[in-house]
């Protein structure tokens, strides 16, 4: 036998097909409460982060993750340090200005933001019509999202007015907005919040309506991931020392606070099944060690130590623990990558026909997997110390 004995005898008792049926019925529900404890934790963690990360894809690409302001002050050494910054993906000019764009059909209050030839944005992969070339191009051209586009009832090669209530100029009439036609260039789809309230326009262009000169911009400091965003600031403080910035978290972090928080309060309440599942264990295990005091006894008196007795009901347990984990592990996954197809199948969709993002992160499922098997090793502590307290000559005095 290639086993310890007391793990032997602890697996034959969790195979056993005989037994107490209301203690096998408790035994079973144990593993099954912790496979769809555990199941439904994982799915719905994984929907969590693939929402978290579409929002961050949608949102967070189309706005500076740091922005350093009045750019002059920063010196090329440290300009060429923060680019070979190993979290930092591209610095880029930023210009931005709150408008108001006006048709004939609507106007609306939007952040106008510049964009520069050269340099990688979130709208190449987002335009659905017209084109960003034309933008670059061409002076005072704009590009809209489609929910824009809609309220404001133009299409590509139409023409709005651009007010800048922060610039004015001085006319017979007195003082007025700074104002300007803007064309068209090109309508993208990012799917998100942003979409509502962010128009793009060439940086050159927005810098002659903001008076400013071809040098006056701010830096966009764009990160691999922003969620980085702390650790950036802790090894780039010396570079940055002495600079005014801002960063993404003061236009969306509630936002992203707000599901983080959504996600640890569904993750609590969706555990507690597997809390429920683990009492079950703590509850079949303690009858179990009050049906078999006999054979208990009988085996210390064949010299297991009550060290080995103790061990026999907690291999018992951890069977059972153990067994539902890899259950819920590998159901918790199956579902996570066919969640879609298995609303499909039960008549459920989504508005739009949207799917549900995906997203499973190692580190939760292997902090999930961790904590259910603990929580069941702990669950038989208690009562693999009554199994080794069990006094032999006082079960079997009456036998």
């Amino acid at each position: 036998m290639f086993q310890p004995v007391s793990l032997f005898v602890g697996l034959r008792y969790s195979r056993a097909a005989k037994g107490n049926a209301f203690i096998s019925f408790i035994s079973f529900f144990s593993i099954a409460g912790i496979a769809l404890g555990l199941m439904s934790l994982i799915t719905v963690s994984s929907v969590m982060n693939g929402f978290e990360q579409t929002l961050k894809a949608a949102m967070l690409d189309l706005i500076p993750h740091v922005q350093i302001k009045e750019n002059e002050q920063l010196d090329q050494n440290k300009l060429q340090a923060i680019e070979n910054h190993p979290l930092v993906k591209q610095v880029s000019p930023y210009v931005a200005s709150d408008v108001i764009l006006q048709t004939n059909q609507d106007l609306v209050g939007v952040q106008l933001q510049g964009l520069f030839q050269g340099y990688e944005t979130a709208l190449d992969d987002a335009v659905r019509a017209g084109s960003l070339t034309r933008l670059y191009e061409q002076k005072y051209q704009v590009a809209l999202s489609r929910y824009l586009a809609n309220k404001l009832g133009v299409s590509v090669g139409q023409q709005l007015r651009v007010i800048m209530p922060e610039f004015t100029t001085y006319t017979p009439l007195g003082r007025t907005p700074t104002q300007r036609l803007f064309t068209v260039a090109a309508i993208y789809d990012g799917q998100s919040e942003a979409d509502t309230y962010l128009a793009f326009a060439d940086g050159k262009s927005l810098q002659r309506l903001m008076r400013k000169k071809p040098e006056q911009y701010d830096l966009n400091i764009h990160l691999y991931d922003a969620f980085s965003l702390l650790d950036f600031y802790q090894q780039a403080d010396s570079l940055l020392q002495g600079l005014e910035t801002q960063d993404w978290q003061t236009q969306q972090g509630t936002l992203f606070a707000a599901v983080a928080m959504e996600k640890r309060i569904m993750s609590l309440l969706l555990g507690l099944i597997v809390i429920v599942a683990v009492f079950n264990i703590i509850s079949a295990l303690s009858m179990m060690v009050s049906e078999k005091q006999g054979e208990v006894a009988i085996l210390q008196t064949l010299g297991f130590t009550p060290q080995m007795i103790a061990k026999v009901f907690m291999a018992q347990g951890m069977y059972n623990g153990v067994f539902g984990t890899l259950i819920g592990v590998a159901g918790g996954l199956l579902l996570s990558n066919n969640i879609n197809e298995v609303l499909h199948l039960a008549g459920l969709q989504l508005l739009g026909g949207a799917e549900l993002p995906v997203k499973i992160e190692l580190t939760d499922l292997t902090i999930m997997a961790v904590g259910s098997i603990l929580l069941s090793f702990l669950a038989t502590l208690y009562p693999a110390k009554r199994a080794s307290s069990v006094l032999p000559a006082e079960v079997l005095r009456y036998e």
